[in-house]
């Protein structure tokens, strides 16, 4: 069974319309925007009539950037740069998955294209985390389907409606949409390039 890393955002919510997993999972790892993306990701489950599972745990203390209250690290390529994200983020999910014996054996990855630019966003870094899960309990792997594909190639593959990615939120900052993040630029140019109105 398949369970999808949901944030709520552009890119995942466009993955759970375009993947209809079984399970999808968010994790409030203390980033600003986590209720936000919380209350996204339920929403678009419930629409979809997906499981949906939230995951609490609090590493705000070793955050960096506009996801947390802390200056950008100076090893950050940009300002959304939080230390290990992704690595962090699947050995939280897959220690979920195992310890609440739920019969997951694939964890969807929302990466694109465009998050080459992080080390964590790259196919090297994916294949490099598949073999260390290898290695340990519970035969889970990580797919990343849509990573040659940019947001707007993925949303017109999904076929999902403006409506239903309305609901996603992608602010790095806040709870609300500050306007003034990557998060927030990166939703405004998205749909205007399709043509949608916010």
């Amino acid at each position: 069974m398949k369970a999808l890393l949901l944030s709520g955002g552009l890119d995942s919510v466009s993955l759970a319309y375009w993947l209809k997993p079984s399970i999808a999972i968010t994790v409030n790892y203390g980033q600003n925007c986590a209720d936000a993306e919380i209350r996204a990701s339920k929403t678009i489950c419930k629409k979809l009539c997906i499981d949906h599972h939230v995951i609490n745990v609090n590493l705000k203390e070793i955050g960096s950037g506009d996801l947390s209250e802390k200056v950008v690290s100076k090893s950050g390529p940009k300002s959304d740069w939080w230390p290990y994200r992704n690595q962090l983020l699947i050995t939280i999910v897959s220690t979920y998955i195992l310890s609440n014996n739920l019969s997951v054996n694939e964890i969807i990855f929302g990466t694109l294209k465009s998050d080459g630019y992080h080390a964590d966003g790259k196919e090297s870094f994916f294949k490099s985390m598949n073999e260390l899960l290898k290695i340990q309990e519970g035969d889970i792997q990580v797919s990343t389907p849509a990573i040659h594909l940019t947001c707007i190639e993925l949303i017109k593959t999904s076929m999902i409606q403006s409506s239903l990615l309305g609901w996603s939120h992608s602010c790095h900052k806040s709870n609300y949409a500050c306007g003034n993040c990557r998060g927030c630029f990166k939703q405004q140019n998205v749909f205007n390039e399709l043509g949608w109105i916010l």
